[in-house]
């Protein structure tokens, strides 16, 4: 569920910019690039939260006890 998530919202904010920025630079929109980079994305955060780890080190955990 968190990978249709992910694409969900990296499909949506990419599109987004990719219309925003087409239109500022007077270029057509295509929607395939946006797409594309989307899926781009969506795998580079995926990769990212799975290398970043979830425990925490024991300097914070003695602060919070």
């Amino acid at each position: 569920m968190q990978y249709i998530i992910t694409f969900f919202w990296s499909f949506l904010l990419v599109t987004m910019l990719n219309y925003v920025v087409s239109s500022v630079n007077g270029v057509d929109f295509n929607f395939t690039n946006g797409v594309i980079v989307s899926l781009v994305f969506s795998v580079l955060v995926i990769i990212i939260a799975a290398v970043i780890p979830n425990e925490s080190t024991p300097d914070a955990e003695a602060e919070h006890h």
